[in-house]
């Protein structure tokens, strides 16, 4: 089973509930989770949450590891397997739409990628931006660069590196991939909400996270000789905050921008999810409509009676 929505839309809380209920294992699909040291800015789930109910691919890298799909989808993979084996029921919770798609369907297999394409790309990135680099993108991959974000380095860079090894776009390799399953059986629950709600959502997030420890937290990824501009580093609210500290935004500037950004990157997400005819939606609040649909899907009889979670 899969649950997907824009972040901060509830897809912890309506997972752990479904995860107590029905015997479940979560399963991270959040490319930033993965980094340890990196808690409040991704919002993981708290120690709390994860001791009630257990959780995989979590604090499994170190922030400046190179970390892609590919490795997030054997890992998770692996612990899909191993969940079932102890009789319990994997679920996969996140907001990542390529490390979902990877993880159901594959990876695509390509060429590897010749050293000098891929230092030739860096190079033009120091030298002309990645500006030119995200336009060039557009041209070759529309639909590529119609789902990152501009400033989304480490993408951009594996867009053009791709197609510059096959001479086929990024999102072509991923359509075709589209077509295969790893699964037998996918549950895919997408939870949604009215726009003003889910941009109020954001803002209270990083009001929590400026309010608990946001600053401090990049201030010891600093000092712990994180580079600001690896690619975890370059993420939501880190750059943000790497900007601040470094003297480049004023803190008011810096917090209004971070959540500007998550509004943008939500919407985003609501456009990638969007395009899977598989998802069943329901509202944040639709918690007994979800768990039954659960159940129907698992041939559980266990929910005649109750109306809550």
């Amino acid at each position: 089973m899969v649950i997907v929505g824009p972040t901060a839309v509830g897809k912890t809380a309506m997972a752990l509930a479904l995860a107590e209920y029905f015997s479940c294992e979560i399963v991270g699909a959040d490319s930033m989770q993965v980094y340890r040291h990196m808690d409040i800015g991704t919002a993981k789930p708290t120690l709390a949450e994860r001791a009630s109910v257990r959780h995989h691919l979590i604090d499994v890298a170190d922030p400046d590891d190179h970390y892609q799909a590919a490795r997030f989808a054997a890992e998770a993979f692996q612990a899909c397997c191993d969940i079932t084996a102890r009789s319990m029921i994997p679920l996969v919770v996140g907001g990542t739409g390529l490390y979902l798609q990877a993880l159901i369907n594959g990876v695509f297999d390509i060429p590897a990628v010749a050293d000098g394409v891929r230092s030739g790309l860096r190079a033009r990135l120091a030298e002309e931006g990645r500006g030119a680099l995200f336009l060039e993108l557009q041209q070759v991959d529309p639909v590529s660069a119609a789902r990152i974000h501009a400033n989304d380095t480490q993408r951009l860079l594996r867009g053009l590196e791709i197609f510059q090894a096959t001479g086929v776009p990024w999102s072509s390799h991923l359509a075709e991939q589209d077509k295969r399953s790893r699964f037998t059986r996918v549950l895919k629950i997408g939870l949604t909400c009215d726009r003003d709600t889910l941009y109020a959502r954001i803002n209270q997030r990083v009001a929590w996270m400026m309010t608990n420890g946001l600053i401090e937290e990049v201030r010891h990824l600093l000092a712990l000789g994180y580079d600001g501009q690896i690619d975890s580093m370059r993420s939501l609210g880190y750059r943000h905050m790497v900007n601040y500290l470094e003297g480049r935004w004023p803190l008011d500037q810096a917090v209004e921008l971070l959540a500007q950004d998550t509004r943008r990157y939500a919407k985003r997400q609501v456009t990638w999810f969007g395009r899977d005819p598989h998802i069943h939606w329901y509202g944040v609040d639709q918690k007994a409509e979800v768990r039954q649909l659960v159940a129907d899907f698992l041939g559980n009889d266990k929910e005649k009676g109750v109306n809550h979670v």
